[in-house]
């Protein structure tokens, strides 16, 4: 079976991803969000959770059976051992979903966009043919999380550390948008031109 012609969106933590996915979806562009997978494999009642809970311990779970991903957070941005354990168990099962759904949504749509916060940090670029990066400064996704997820600088600052650095992102994207201005009209005119790009490259 032919794998659909893919897109990879990523870029640093608060760089836009949300809002560039929300314009993709605009133009009835499939995107699957590695976000959303991740949430969903980890919901109540998820097999995932027992196994979260025997790694690291049943502080990781809310009375309600939820993961409580604040501490979660917490937890494996300040131990690397913690957060290799994470990555191990939950990042093939999100892989696999990725894929399954771009094959099936890819059926119905010139090309899909596969959301990848991770892609470089994870080597999942030959999931994709082509990489689109958002960009800002550190200073502005420093700010950007701290208002966003109410958490310490220390927090914003390690998990922007485990990220690969901006300079290599931008010299790994095959296309590129400067997602410093909160501008949504602007950010849209660039993905509208790449949207038609991207059609033509998947005709081909």
């Amino acid at each position: 079976m032919q794998h659909p012609y893919s897109v990879g969106l990523t870029g640093g933590i608060a760089c836009g991803k949300t809002a560039a996915c929300r314009v993709f979806t605009q133009l009835h562009i499939p995107v699957i969000d590695a976000d959303i997978i991740s949430r969903e494999l980890t919901a109540i009642g998820s097999p995932m959770l027992p196994k979260l809970a025997q790694l690291f311990g049943r502080q990781c779970l809310n009375a309600d059976g939820s993961l409580c991903r604040p501490y979660l957070r917490q937890k494996v941005f300040a131990d690397e051992k913690a957060l290799t354990q994470l990555n191990a168990l939950l990042h093939p099962a999100i892989h696999q979903e990725l894929l399954r759904q771009a094959q099936e949504a890819g059926q119905h749509a010139p090309y899909v966009v596969l959301a990848i916060p991770l892609l470089f940090e994870h080597k999942l670029t030959s999931l994709v043919d082509r990489v689109l990066v958002l960009d800002c400064s550190p200073e502005l996704q420093l700010q950007r999380i701290i208002a966003r997820d109410g958490c310490s600088v220390a927090t914003a600052q390690s998990i922007i550390a485990h990220q690969v650095s901006r300079d290599f992102r931008i010299s790994h994207a095959d296309d590129l948008i400067n997602t410093q201005s909160s501008d949504l009209q602007y950010l849209a005119q660039q993905i509208y031109k790449l949207h038609q790009q991207y059609c033509t490259y998947a005709a081909k």
